[in-house]
């Protein structure tokens, strides 16, 4: 598979050593503007498109593999306002994107294990419900988009929960999230319920880039050759289908 790389930043680089073991090819490098004017006409001999760049770039890079019928997979986050318009654009043209907050296959389970916990708990009002996430310095948007759906997706299942909010909730209609930072950490997010009697904590911690890395390229292996919106659940499902 020929794969454009739009963003070389640490993420793009752990993408280009595991497609390139994976039997892939990397055509084209993208990091800048410059690297648009030089080489960007190699965009349309890509078979597929692997976008990690910063959240003002990233409606324009997939704008741009939009415009040369080139699948993209984005995992830039921080530019969730315009994603219903971007979802709306690619189903209505018949264009490829592949998005999610967070590639970890882990990462995707533990969303399950989320919703679930979430579901148990929606009756037991005596416990508050926090989320915490830490990533390295070089992260723009706090909170993660990872933080973001684990919170939302508790919002889905427990009724008296309406919103979240950064750092500790002072409602209890709401999901406070609090962020930190710190020295290259891929990422560690933890979902706390609390009592005056007790606390359960579930936590999914990354190890290495390199969870993040497998997932866009399986991403972008399945929506080779395919059209429309897709997200991780279309992913492991289909993994799942041909265990």
């Amino acid at each position: 598979m020929k794969i454009a790389l739009l963003g070389y930043g640490k993420m793009g680089q752990e993408i280009h050593k595991l497609a390139e073991k994976r039997g892939h090819e990397i055509i084209l490098i993208i990091d800048n503007d410059e690297d648009w004017q030089e080489r960007g006409s190699l965009l349309k001999e890509a078979e597929v498109a692997i976008e990690f760049t910063t959240p003002d770039s990233a409606v324009d890079n997939i704008m741009r593999c939009f415009e040369n019928e080139i699948p993209v997979v984005v995992g830039t986050t921080g530019w969730i306002e315009d994603i219903d318009h971007i979802r709306k654009t690619c189903i209505d043209e018949n264009k490829s994107l592949f998005f999610s907050p967070n590639f970890s296959i882990g990462v995707n389970l533990f969303f399950d294990l989320n919703r679930y916990l979430a579901s148990l708990m929606a009756k037991w009002d005596n416990y508050e419900i926090s989320i915490e996430e830490t990533h390295h310095i070089h992260k723009l948007d706090a909170p993660s988009g990872t933080a973001i759906v684990l919170a939302n997706d508790i919002i889905r299942k427990i009724e008296r929960k309406e919103k979240w909010v950064k750092e500790l909730q002072e409602n209890p209609d709401e999901v406070g999230i609090k962020s930190y930072r710190s020295e290259d950490v891929p990422g560690t997010h933890k979902v706390r319920y609390e009592s005056e009697m007790d606390a359960i904590v579930i936590t999914h911690t990354a190890k290495t880039r390199r969870g993040f890395a497998l997932g866009a390229i399986m991403a972008g292996e399945f929506i080779k050759g395919k059209k429309g919106f897709f997200e991780m659940k279309d992913l492991l499902n289909f993994q799942k289908s041909t265990v």
